[in-house]
């Protein structure tokens, strides 16, 4: 079936205002009035097309947990939070609650909450509530009496705040303990909610201490049985590459946690933290992020690691070295190895990054809510260290690919609002264009994900895109201007799959499933 979409603008190097889509590829893209013919039309009313977003980094039943049930995000103290916990508590029904979100550097108490509290809120319920960045979490009586083997790991604190094995124990707890209806409506809330905002293509970042095999199945079986984004896989397990090949994921990558997170104080540093003592937790060495890196590379997987403090980095770019000079430079940087966050990494580090055909998998908008001279970035690092946070700017010039994602439900899956971020670094010079903020967000995911031939529009490539309403003013760029309101999506459209249609009539195409 063909089908034209004409009457608006197309974006891309050369001026078209119709886009002709053939099958699961762009036909034809021109000026309107040289239209080849077509079955089907679709107005565009002024209407502007662009590549679909991909969100390069997610956690779709974490998210979509949020989404239909209890997010502390927006909680403006402790005492607020426990509210909300208890109204839900309350109505919701559900024998088992999981919600994040809060961040105590946020609330005038400064702490976070406590299993006492947890248990007060709930009355009594199996609660896990994960801190905003989710590397830490409070759990509740009922949780780590379903957990006892919490007690005796790394990590673990008698007033339930839980870091490090003690809280992977509880979350993988908290994760069986959710219904399979629950499972489902999160994992539905997520695809809906990214198809309206124009992604065409979500990264799945599983892995047994995040979510599991039978998660990642239900997710892969969802978006492949019904119009949604792609949904491409990845397993995170150290040295395990045989899962990814038995379902098909793209490589043994993503969260592969070399250390935690900033906010938890688990991010692994050269140099202590600035409001506590200690430098955060290395999880691997090099030799085995090599070793990781040289199973990837046999099993022709993509390897990739989670990253973020300066001493992680280092490490990991270490295990890379080693691993190409036993592998060959050329074979390691044809796999694409991925660093997801890669917060903290100094010129030296870039420089690395590059030569070893590394590709930046990066959440702008932790910048946005971190950064800044009163974040939580300086608070943790100092005001030296946190200006020096995301370099966006320094990867861009070292020739480094970058790859936008959410990390969601860290934050939110928010592709323009990432593109903004970018944007608008708050530290002046690691800002990037708008051009190469878009492509990141659009472009840069597929190719991180080693498909070549997304995120453009051009015969012959896929036709996934969406299609906006006309931003009130397009830069010489060719792009929304980024300090105007965000565009407002129309219609999403998937390898020629209509996935989302704001009107509400969205066509009955044949169907595309997960790659």
């Amino acid at each position: 079936m063909r089908t034209l979409y004409r009457g608006g603008q197309v974006y891309g190097p050369v001026a078209a205002t119709a886009l002709l889509v053939e099958g699961d590829s762009i036909g034809w893209l021109g000026q309107a009035s040289a239209a080849p013919p077509a079955e089907a039309v679709v107005d565009l009313d002024g209407g502007w097309i662009a590549p679909a977003f991909v969100d390069a980094h997610v956690h779709a039943t974490a998210y979509g947990l949020a989404l239909t049930g209890l997010d502390l995000t927006a909680a403006p103290s402790l005492v607020e939070a426990m509210a909300r916990l208890e109204l839900h508590a309350r109505g919701s029904g559900d024998a088992t609650i999981l919600a994040t979100g809060w961040d105590e550097t946020r609330w005038p108490e400064r702490r976070a909450p406590t299993r006492v509290e947890l248990d007060r809120a709930s009355y009594g319920g199996v609660v896990y509530l994960a801190r905003a960045d989710v590397h830490s979490a409070v759990a509740s009586t009922a949780l780590l009496a379903m957990t006892p083997e919490a007690r005796g790991l790394p990590g673990f604190r008698a007033d339930g705040l839980l870091t490090l094995e003690a809280h992977h124990a509880c979350r993988r707890a908290a994760n069986e303990a959710i219904t399979l209806s629950q499972r489902r409506r999160a994992q539905q809330a997520t695809l809906r909610h990214a198809a309206a905002a124009g992604v065409g293509c979500l990264q799945e970042m599983a892995g047994p201490g995040i979510s599991g095999e039978a998660d990642l199945l239900a997710l892969l079986e969802l978006a492949g049985s019904e119009p949604a984004p792609e949904v491409i896989g990845y397993w995170a397990d150290l040295g395990d590459v045989a899962t990814a090949h038995r379902y098909g994921l793209r490589g043994g990558a993503g969260d592969l946690f070399v250390d935690g997170s900033i906010g938890s104080r688990t991010a692994a540093l050269h140099r202590p933290y600035a409001d506590a003592t200690g430098t955060g937790e290395l999880h691997y060495d090099a030799q085995a992020v090599a070793a990781h890196v040289l199973a990837c590379l046999l099993g022709s997987q993509q390897p990739g690691f989670h990253v973020i403090g300066d001493r992680a980095v280092d490490t990991v770019l270490d295990g890379l070295e080693i691993a190409a000079e036993r592998s060959g430079h050329a074979r390691l940087r044809a796999a694409r190895p991925r660093l997801e966050h890669v917060e903290m990494a100094g010129p030296t580090a870039v420089a690395r990054l590059a030569r070893l055909g590394g590709t930046a998998s990066v959440q702008p908008a932790f910048d946005a809510r971190w950064g800044g001279a009163g974040g939580m970035y300086a608070r943790r690092l100092g005001t030296d260290r946190a200006r020096a946070m995301n370099p966006l700017a320094a990867f861009a010039a070292a020739g480094i690919p970058l790859a936008f994602g959410s990390d969601a439900p860290v934050t939110p899956i928010d592709p323009w609002g990432g593109v903004r971020a970018a944007v608008r670094h708050r530290t002046v010079g690691s800002e990037l264009a708008p051009v190469a903020a878009f492509a990141a967000a659009t472009r840069g995911g597929w190719l991180a994900a080693g498909q070549d031939d997304g995120g453009v529009l051009r015969p012959g490539a896929p036709a996934t895109f969406a299609v906006w309403d006309m931003p009130a003013r397009l830069g010489p760029d060719g792009l929304p201007d980024q300090h105007g309101p965000a565009p407002r999506c129309r219609r999403t459209v998937v390898r020629g799959r209509t996935i989302f249609d704001a009107d509400g009539d969205t066509p009955a195409e044949e169907g595309v499933g997960r790659r």
